[in-house]
């Protein structure tokens, strides 16, 4: 146990140098507008800025989120201050003022492009609009976070089926085509709407203790567990019709164990023992089925699966940074050396290989590790809030356990 210890130690003082070093003064130095406010919407894999880029609410939420997160880790006021930065620009460029919620994209001058309300990004904007009150006890953010989460309730829960639908017009109506990004299927249920709908009902209820939301972010994990999860498997389902159908049949390594600690983490911050015991169960359960199934032998994390064996062995950046969560989260529920052993080794093989010249990750390298030259470095979807994430994590997690053991661990020579 003193081994392990002292070996977490090691894991989360890295983290701390990566997150404060690398990852955040890359956004902070590279990334921001200085004229126009916000931060710029693409940068090549080679460094060249997109200054005219569009800008995506996914984006610019995550990047809320991640400076928010930041400073209530941290307390470092240069963290606030992007934070505070972040949550005017939010507020200004992406909120609809006539039909409330937010659009899904804006050009570079802060004009309207796409007005779609996509769920997906109504629950990145809770996420990020809680933290940021979290940080700063700015009114607004609490009351911004609580219409959205009023207009999701109204418009995109099926009450007849349950769950929630992909996405909605710009004034709320029905859209014929939900999909979140081409390569998706075209269903009105997906995992990963889901899935960031719970993480952001979770961040919410965390300042926000309203009993209608209790009673539906527990449904969301329930959802999950029962519904979205395929127990037969330990795999969870993507997309699902109306009736919660499957319409899919490969699935998602680094979804399941970024959802196997999320849900868990649902069950924590809603207090219910019953499912706390359940969630930790199957976070288990898909913490080594991921391990056994998905994983390489240098550590790393593959991006896709199908029947047992894998399908795509990419390595994207992301599903790294939620195996190194899902399994500390693992070693922390079974003191299983074996996940922490896990966490580790995908980590050195983060730093071996998916460390960019800048600071930031690449977006994936392939199976002879060469990195996919054509994928930005930021853009829509490449953003700071899983990896940096990861660091705050493994940080707080560090922290909390140090307070449970003995200084003796500290003093030993061992």
């Amino acid at each position: 146990m003193e081994a392990s210890t002292k070996l977490l130690l090691q894991l989360s003082a890295e983290l701390e140098a990566e997150l404060h070093e690398n990852i955040l003064p890359f956004w902070i130095n590279q990334m921001s507008d200085t004229e126009r406010g916000g931060f710029y919407g693409r940068m090549l894999n080679d460094g060249t800025v997109i200054p005219d880029a569009p800008r995506g609410a996914v984006l610019n939420a995550r990047i809320l989120w991640t400076f928010s997160a930041a400073y209530n880790s941290t307390g470092k006021e240069e963290y606030l201050q992007q934070a505070r930065k972040s949550f005017g620009y939010f507020l200004s460029s992406f909120i609809d003022k006539e039909f409330g919620g937010v659009f899904w994209s804006v050009s570079s001058g802060g004009k309207m492009l796409n007005n779609r309300k996509q769920i997906y990004a109504q629950a990145f904007a809770i996420y990020a609009l809680s933290e940021f009150y979290k940080a700063s006890q700015d009114t607004d953010a609490i009351m911004h976070a609580v219409d959205l989460y009023n207009l999701i309730e109204k418009y995109a829960f099926d009450n007849g089926n349950n769950g929630y639908i992909e996405a909605l017009a710009r004034d709320w109506t029905e859209l014929d085509d939900l999909r979140l990004s081409p390569k998706d299927a075209n269903e009105p249920k997906s995992m990963n709407t889901h899935l960031h709908l719970l993480e952001a009902y979770t961040n919410l209820f965390d300042v926000w203790k309203d009993h209608e939301l209790k009673k539906q972010l527990q449904n969301l994990i329930k959802l999950h567990l029962e519904t979205i999860l395929d127990s037969g498997t330990g795999h969870f389902r993507l997309f699902f019709d109306i009736d919660w159908n499957s319409k899919s049949e490969k699935y998602s390594y680094g979804h399941d164990i970024e959802g196997a600690w999320l849900v868990r983490r649902a069950a924590e911050v809603l207090d219910n023992q019953d499912l706390i015991n359940k969630s930790g169960h199957k976070a288990l359960e898909m913490a080594r089925v991921t391990l056994s199934e998905g994983t390489a032998e240098d550590g790393s994390l593959f991006n896709e699966g199908f029947a047992g064996r894998v399908t795509d062995t990419d390595r994207h950046w992301w599903p790294q940074a939620e195996a190194i969560i899902g399994c500390i989260d693992a070693y922390a529920i079974s003191k299983d050396e074996k996940f922490l052993n896990a966490a580790l080794k995908t980590w050195e093989f983060v730093k071996q290989k998916m460390r960019h010249p800048s600071g930031e990750w690449w977006w994936l390298v392939n199976r002879d590790y060469e990195p996919d030259l054509s994928q930005d470095l930021a853009g829509e979807w490449k953003c700071p809030y899983h990896n940096a994430r990861m660091c705050l994590e493994i940080m707080k997690r560090t922290t909390d356990l140090i307070d449970t053991i003995p200084l003796s661990v500290f003093n030993s020579k061992n």
